[in-house]
């Protein structure tokens, strides 16, 4: 894959403070979006101008919420947000990225091997299908759906002290009081809606935050070994 010079957007100075040595890195996987990311119909025209700010930085500071070397499922991948940038800023994390849409697949692949991410997996398909199949310690999860919906995809998905990150907007706290119900009808689990990235961006990124707080009665496929040629962590700026 190839990225026009049409595509390019620069890095604000705020994005060389947050990701660091991994700058450059971001920047090439900026400029994909910015050309066959808009091409192809996965990121709006209009979206290009603050891709950073809007996109690429609001979704990296959700890396404070996530352990050292854990396993991590993005459901709904779309074109890669939070999956690649955090594939890109955390190679200790082994992400698969879980996407029903073909052609969404198909950019996704072609940004893992243009950007050489061998800590990210693609993986085609929905949340439901591959529950018998799949664990994870995290889920992290974008733009995908109510969150009642996007708790009955993905918490079958997580292990005990598995943790879902939801990032959501302004109704976040809304969203999370009409939906406590249900998300203890699918696991004994524990929420809460927090923000991330103070200082870093601006606005702080508002995330619904959801740890299963015991296994359920669900088979638990055992744990998936590690991508291979694990890479030293990406120095950047905290």
């Amino acid at each position: 894959m190839t990225s026009g010079a049409g595509g390019h957007v620069a890095p604000p100075e705020q994005a060389h403070e947050l990701f660091g040595d991994a700058t450059p890195e971001m920047a090439r996987y900026a400029d994909l979006l910015a050309d066959a990311g808009v091409t192809r119909g996965l990121i709006g025209p209009r979206e290009v101008p603050r891709l950073w700010e809007r996109h690429l930085m609001n979704c990296a500071v959700i890396e404070e919420l996530i352990p050292e070397g854990a396993e991590v499922i993005d459901v709904g991948a779309g074109a890669g947000l939070p999956g690649v940038v955090l594939g890109i800023i955390r190679p200790d994390l082994s992400i698969v990225l879980l996407e029903p849409l073909l052609r969404r697949t198909v950019f996704l692949r072609e940004c893992v091997e243009f950007l050489g991410l061998d800590n990210v997996t693609v993986r085609r398909g929905r949340a439901e299908e591959v529950r018998n199949e799949l664990r994870a310690d995290v889920v992290t999860a974008r733009a995908v759906a109510p969150l009642t919906r996007l708790a009955r995809w993905s918490l079958p998905l997580l292990r005990k002290d598995g943790i879902l990150l939801a990032l959501k907007g302004e109704q976040a706290g809304s969203e999370l009081e009409e939906a406590r119900a249900d998300l203890s009808a699918q696991r004994p689990c524990v929420a809460d809606v927090i923000q991330v990235g103070h200082g870093k961006v601006e606005p702080a990124t508002t995330v619904v935050r959801v740890r299963v707080t015991s296994e359920n009665d669900m088979v638990t496929p055992s744990r998936s070994k590690r991508a291979p040629g694990g890479r030293k962590k990406r120095g950047r700026k905290r």
